[in-house]
Parts: structure tokens; C-alpha cells; sequence
């Protein structure tokens, strides 16, 4: 042995290593922290596994008698072992990796995760949607599917049930715990579906371009010796604990332009400057920057090639997605990187004059990304299209439509927008949308999209503050406080014994000021209506038209009727949401264009 050598680089397959885990042959040292990972970290895990992207080197260091010290050794969360053996190795680096990789493929049982705002751990199940993984145009990470303990799931677009095996091959979602066992999965798959031909060429295209990836995963090792010190050993861990900033692709696309005597970093900089001057254009960082380029890029390219071979088989597809962005060339960047940016001002203006001010206003900034491409490609468009694309916007934040998919889903708009108003067919992503009148008293939290949507289509319809008389709209403009707040106070519908499900609603909701809402307090809308009269002067008659630019009906405000306010002003904002979506509400599906 070379005796100035204090580590030996080795490879270990993602099966072995995680059987040596599941035994205790690899434990981790007394000095490691808890498993932190959350449901994001994990789902991005699996959708890199399952591309064979590597995921980093393990440091180890061996366990014998020739150790000059011991640490403690613990197993990793979820190995249940009744007599816990001495371990072989201890995992120094990797911990959060391998228990993840672990739980998700080895335990058999739910994976606990930590959830990212509250900390509290939860238990998720994970499964591979297989045609999403099959389709080159999806993203991996939008085929990673994430569900509760119940290992069932219900949203407003779509009703997942893992709660049994048949249920999973009936919707073709693959538990990622059977990707070692996948042949016993495969054998059920197969029943389930009468060994019919397309379902066992389906299962055969899965195990050759998905599991086999996990079976033949090799994992870098880096090993340390024993003869180490504790002291080296210690220093070693903070060094490879320093918890580097990840990398996105923002940082490669610099990389690789920086060979070319190119600074994106630079070049961003002064963008950056140019986005500030709106607001609501402040929240957009490099990733999205980039990602906008690259749609336009791509679009103009898709283009030219269906003019130049109009009987192609297989047209480039339009995409922002990781793959799309590293294939971006400089000549490419510095051709469009102008016309995006000129999408972006058009995208800014287009927004304030729907009731949008600041970057916490925008539900969904991936649909802001396919506005800016649009209006970057199309140009400013006429009166017609304008109203089109207010629709469209209306449509996919109210709708929730970016929820999911969100690449995919930008990918569309930018492909399909253009043509939509040059006369063609309606955008998909359009005939998806499902809007049902319950969902104003349904949604509940208050930084969702609907809320936020619904909050800048009332500053566009001209909400006025009922304290101060002034249009929301201009105080949001120049950076006032404007929040969601309940109309039937939350303290006093608790004493009427109001279900909080009900007075947390969107419907008892609406923007006004801080300093109104404090005006409120916890008294009913009769009581603070009266003193709006009594000590600020406003007329009644002027309050009922604050009211009403809230499409609120007063008289159920003065008599402090709940449900009646409820019915009134679901009927009076489905009636504004209707004409906003060009659709007509029934049974939460779109009954087509006005």
C-alpha cells in the first residue's frame, strides 16, 4: 500500500450499496446531522438517477482494527435492523443522497421527508409516471409523481389513486420502491392488462430506458483510510460541510460561454438593470432570463426550418428546458437576447394595465416567461389580440394551469400563441383549463393562484380602499401595502360559530390597506360600516359604491348576513371571471370561447 495515500477511488453499484445500507454494513458516524431533505430534493434525485446524471461521490472511510480511533456509528433513517452489526464503512459525505435514494428504492415503506417551510416531516410515496418518462419533450422531473402516505392525490386537474397495485397499472404510474424488482412489478402489469401487445411493448420500453438505468448505476467512492487521524477525519467532514450553492444551468451556460471570451454574468448585470425599471419585472432572476432566450431561440429556429423544409418528419421542437439551454449557442444568445429583452417590456406594460404591479402578484412565473417569448416574437399586437391574450392570461392563472408541467406548458404557449393570433387554432393549454364557481369558496391559502389573480383582477376592475378612498391600483403602484383581508372579520365569524373553512374562503376576502384593515378589527361589517360614516364622513351612498368596486353587495354587509354575502358576491365574481376567461362557468369545465 502506497503509504503518502490517505484515500483509494473506487466504484460501487447503486443496488450493492444500498443493500449494504439495508444490512448495516454502511452505516453513518456519530457526528453526522438528520436527514434534512425535502419533497423537491428528492423528486430531483430520482428524475437524475433515472437519466443516469451523477449525483456526486460518496466519501466513506473504512472501518477495521487498524483504525487509530472509533466514531459511533448510527444507522441511516429507515434501516430497521432488530441488532444493529459493526458496520464496514461510515458514510462521511452522501448521507442526505443515499437515505433518500434509500427510502425511495430499498425500504419498502413511505419516505419521511422534511417539509420545507414547516420543517415537520411527512411521509410521500414516489412513483414514475411512464409515459411522462418516455416522452423526450417532458422534463424527467415533471414524470416524478409525489403522493401522501394515503398514497392518493386529488387536484383540481386530475384524480391520482396508488392506493392498490391494479390502480397503479391502470394509470401507468411505476412505484420507484420496485425499480429492484421490477420483473415481479412487470409480471402483474402484464395480467392486469391481458398481456395485450401494447402494454408489453410499453413495459419492455420502460425497463430498457428507465430501470436499467437504476441497475446499472454506479456511484463514485472516494474512501478514506483508517490509519487518518480523527483530527483529519474531522477536518476532512467540515471542509466537504461547507454546504456550497449548487449549480444551476445558468452557471454552465456561463461556463460555456466564457470560453468564447463571453460574460453572460456581465451581460445579465446589465439586463438585470433594464427589468428594474418595472416592477413587476423585478422577481425575474438568470435561470429565468435565460430559459426566455432560449424559448425565442428555439421558436425562431423551429420556424426556419419548417419554412426552409416544409415536408420534414421531424420538426425541432420549441422548449426551455435544461437540455434546451445547455444547447444553446453564443451566436444564438446574442441574436435574441435583444428581442427578449424588448418581450419582457411589452410583457411589463401588457401586465399593469391587467392590475399587475409587483413580482408577488404573478401566480406563476413560468407564465410570465411564455408572455415575454410571445410578445417578443409576435411584437405588440393589435386590439384583437391584446383581448386574446388577456383571455389567455385570465384563463391559465385563474385555471391553475401552470401547476404542473411548467416547461412543457410554457414550451406550448410560445409555440402556439403566435398562430392562435394569426387566426389559428386555440392554444392548448387553453381547452385544459377547468374553472368551477366552488373554487371561490374552496381555496383557501391565501398566496395560491387564484388568490393572487383574482386580488389584480379587482385592482383592475378599480377596487377602492374603504378607509381612505383611494383606488388600490395607484396605491400599489407606488409601493403602499396592500393585503388580502377578510371582510366578515375572522374573530367575529369564530363567535358565530363559522366554519373556518368558510370565512377563510376567497369570497371573504378582498385587497385593501393595512391601515384599513386594522380600521376593522374584529367587528362585523355593520359596526365598521357605521363608523366609516359616523368618523371619517364618508356617505353611505359613497361607501355602497367602495362596496360595489369590490362587487360586494351592501345591503349584506349592513345587515352582517354571512351566507348571504357569500352567495351575492360568488354570483357577482364568477359573472367577472366569465367575462374575464371568455368562458362560461358550468360544472368546472370549458364550455367553450365567447
Amino acid at each position: 500500500m502506497n503509504s503518502i495515500g490517505m484515500f483509494d477511488n473506487t466504484k460501487e453499484s447503486l443496488g450493492d450499496l444500498l443493500e449494504q445500507i439495508h444490512t448495516g454494513k454502511a452505516q453513518l458516524p456519530d457526528l453526522q446531522r438528520s436527514f434534512t431533505w425535502c419533497n423537491e430534493q428528492i423528486v430531483k434525485l430520482i428524475a437524475s438517477m433515472s437519466q443516469s446524471f451523477p449525483i456526486g461521490a460518496i466519501l466513506t472511510i473504512k472501518v477495521n482494527s487498524n483504525s487509530s480511533f472509533s466514531f459511533k456509528p448510527r444507522l441511516l433513517e429507515g434501516v430497521q435492523i432488530t441488532k444493529e452489526p459493526i458496520p464496514d464503512s461510515l458514510i462521511l459525505d452522501g448521507q442526505q443522497r443515499l437515505t433518500s435514494a434509500y427510502m425511495c428504492l430499498r425500504s419498502g415503506n413511505a419516505v419521511q421527508i422534511r417539509d420545507r417551510q414547516t420543517h415537520k416531516v411527512q411521509e410521500r410515496w414516489y412513483y414514475i409516471d411512464i409515459s411522462a418518462a418516455l416522452n423526450p419533450e417532458i422534463d424527467r422531473v415533471d414524470a416524478i409523481i409525489s403522493l401522501p402516505r394515503s398514497q392518493t392525490q386529488k387536484t383540481k386537474h386530475r384524480k391520482i389513486d396508488c392506493s392498490t397495485a391494479e390502480k397503479e397499472y391502470e394509470q401507468l404510474l411505476f412505484p420507484v420502491s420496485a425499480i429492484f424488482n421490477y420483473a415481479q412489478w412487470r409480471e402483474g402489469f402484464q395480467k392486469y392488462w391481458n398481456y395485450e401487445q401494447d402494454k408489453l411493448a410499453l413495459a419492455r420500453q420502460f425497463e430498457l430506458e428507465i430501470v436499467k438505468r437504476f441497475e446499472h448505476y454506479q456511484l463514485p467512492i472516494i474512501q478514506l483510510r483508517p490509519e487518518l487521524s480523527k483530527v483529519a477525519v474531522c477536518q476532512i467532514f467540515e471542509d466537504m460541510h461547507e454546504m456550497p450553492t449548487p449549480m444551476t444551468f445558468f452557471d454552465l451556460v456561463t461556463a460555456c460561454f466564457a470560453a468564447e471570451d463571453f460574460s453572460l454574468r456581465d451581460h445579465f448585470a446589465a439586463v438585470s438593470q433594464q427589468l428594474s425599471r418595472f416592477g413587476v419585472l423585478q422577481g425575474v432572476r438568470n435561470t429565468d432570463w435565460l430559459s426566455a432566450v432560449t424559448l425565442v431561440a428555439t421558436y425562431h429556429h423551429r420556424e426556419r426550418v419548417v419554412k426552409e423544409h416544409p415536408f420534414i418528419a421531424q420538426i425541432p421542437t420549441v422548449g426551455c428546458g435544461r437540455q434546451n439551454i445547455l444547447d444553446l449557442e453564443l451566436a444564438d444568445y446574442e441574436q435574441f437576447a435583444p428581442i427578449t429583452l424588448a418581450g419582457f417590456d411589452r410583457a411589463a406594460k401588457f401586465l399593469h394595465g391587467l392590475g399587475f404591479v409587483h413580482p408577488e402578484d404573478i401566480a406563476y412565473p413560468s407564465q410570465l416567461l411564455a408572455l415575454a417569448s410571445v410578445l417578443a416574437i409576435v411584437g405588440l399586437p393589435n386590439d384583437l389580440g391584446r383581448t386574446q391574450l388577456e383571455r389567455w392570461w385570465w384563463l391559465c392563472s385563474l385555471g391553475e394551469v401552470y401547476n404542473n408541467w411548467q416547461n412543457k406548458r410554457t414550451a406550448n404557449d410560445t409555440t402556439e400563441i403566435p398562430r392562435w393570433l394569426a387566426g389559428g387554432a386555440i392554444p392548448s393549454n387553453i381547452h385544459s383549463v377547468h374553472f368551477n364557481r366552488a373554487r371561490l369558496l374552496q381555496v383557501t391559502r391565501r398566496q395560491g393562484a387564484i388568490y393572487k389573480t383574482l386580488n389584480a383582477l379587482l385592482r383592475k376592475q378599480g377596487a377602492i380602499d374603504f378607509l381612505s378612498g383611494e383606488i388600490i391600483r395607484d396605491v400599489k403602484a407606488f409601493d403602499g401595502e396592500i393585503e388580502s383581508h377578510h371582510v366578515f372579520p375572522e374573530a367575529w365569524c369564530k363567535q358565530q360559530g363559522i366554519p373556518a373553512t368558510r370565512y377563510n374562503c376567497l369570497l371573504n376576502r378582498t385587497p385593501l390597506k393595512k391601515d384599513t384593515n386594522r380600521f376593522i378589527g374584529s367587528q362585523p361589517p355593520s359596526v365598521y360600516l357605521a363608523r366609516l360614516v359616523d368618523e371619517q364622513g364618508i356617505s353611505k351612498q359613497r361607501l355602497n359604491e367602495i362596496l360595489r368596486s369590490h362587487y360586494i353587495e351592501p345591503k349584506t354587509l349592513w345587515s352582517d348576513d354571512f351566507d348571504a354575502f357569500l352567495d351575492s358576491r360568488m354570483g357577482d365574481l364568477s359573472l367577472l371571471i366569465e367575462e374575464m376567461m371568455g368562458i362560461k362557468l358550468s360544472k368546472g369545465n370549458l364550455a367553450g370561447m365567447k
